[in-house]
């Protein structure tokens, strides 16, 4: 089942890949052709130009970004390309080349960051970084010269400074396999030995360039999340107690809430973005609100006012301890409170309280049953 989802997943992924390449690209940068300058800030605070590698008898260019899971699938490679190269006179540097504007939600489902720039920062920093990380996305003047075609995409030049090697990494994308072809290497190793490289360009596989241009699909993205079915149901102590078992195959995201309870409202916009970047993935949110069962219409009034599509539940009865019973023995009963539920019944998250939106997509993309890579 899960080869099929696989391959599932693989063929959406090239479609979209071949489907969006088109008119908003740009041409990829010949075999010969000398780098393109560039002034770009790096996620340190410092601002480099190609003249800041100028001492470096080759220079490899990759343009990645953070939400992308083939790019977090090679995030440890590159570090240690970085680490075994560095002292050979070779500088790697990255440039996200993606406007950040230009990411739907339902493209982050691999991720718990998108590519702003702060959200770079972020990412660098969790990660260790040992190599310069340049933010593209204001004016993507850098990635229009250069012309990558997917994220991540490697150019490596030369001591003049001309391209010998454009293409992927390496040819197996998942970090705990071992490649058929070190293409990236093998290109470095040639030009220190002062070969040409035997290969110098591939195809690459990965998440398309999010070009300015491709921000109108913000709006119909929108429009379709306006039009989905809002909807609430009643719901009684013995029908949570088998959510909470989950008999799914999916992680289960359970918010309990109020219309009367501010900090429940003020958060519950974040609920409905971390559906829109998961649904698509093995998980599901559901929220159950603690409102006064005369309340429903109340509840389903804002429900829509939030565009919540989700699972929506009101409890049945109007006795607020045995919600707390039901949903968690070990609640003290203040509102809001979630919980994150894996198949079986595992509670692997619990908070009382206000979420953190950060943490909790770091723990939803970071557990087994989701995870950033395919």
């Amino acid at each position: 089942m899960k080869l099929i989802v696989f391959s599932a997943i693989a063929i959406i992924v090239l479609l979209s890949f071949k489907i969006e390449r088109g008119d908003d690209d740009y041409e990829t940068l010949a075999i010969g052709a000398k780098a393109p300058n560039f002034k770009l800030t790096g996620v340190d605070g410092k601002t480099y130009t190609l003249k800041s590698f100028s001492k470096s008898n080759v220079l490899v260019i990759i343009f990645t970004c953070n939400h992308c899971p083939t790019a977090q699938a090679y995030e440890e490679r590159i570090k240690q390309l970085t680490k075994d190269y560095s002292p050979k006179g070779v500088s790697v540097v990255a440039i996200s080349p993606n406007d950040p504007i230009a990411i739907r939600l339902d493209e982050l489902g691999y991720t718990d960051l998108s590519d702003t720039f702060e959200e770079m920062k972020i990412r660098s920093k969790q990660k260790k970084y040992n190599f310069p990380y340049l933010y593209d996305g204001k004016t993507q003047s850098v990635a229009k010269a250069y012309g990558p075609v997917a994220t991540p995409h490697v150019f490596i030049f030369d001591k003049e400074r001309k391209l010998r090697y454009q293409g992927r990494f390496d040819d197996v994308e998942k970090p705990t396999k071992t490649p058929n072809n070190f293409d990236t290497r093998n290109a470095i190793n040639a030009l220190l030995a002062n070969q040409q490289p035997t290969v110098q360009t591939t195809k690459v596989f990965g998440c398309s360039i999010k070009w300015a241009e491709k921000e109108k699909y913000q709006d119909k993205i929108k429009e379709d999340w306006a039009k989905e079915p809002v909807t609430v149901e009643m719901i009684d102590e013995s029908a949570i107690k088998d959510l909470l078992k989950n008999s799914s195959d999916k992680l289960r995201l359970i918010n309990v809430w109020a219309t009367w309870c501010g900090p429940c409202v003020t958060e519950f916009s974040e609920f409905i973005t971390i559906n829109r970047m998961y649904r698509g993935r093995d998980f599901e949110f559901i929220n159950i609100s603690a409102d006064d069962p005369a309340n429903k219409e109340k509840v389903l009034k804002f429900l829509k006012s939030k565009e919540a599509s989700s699972k929506n539940y009101l409890f049945s009865i109007d006795d607020k301890y045995k919600l707390i019973e039901a949903i968690d023995p070990k609640w003290q009963g203040a509102l809001p409170y979630t919980i994150l539920v894996e198949p079986g019944g595992k509670i692997v998250y619990g908070k009382q309280g206000r979420i953190n939106p950060a943490e909790m997509k770091k723990t939803i993309v970071e557990n087994k049953l989701i995870g950033r890579y395919y």
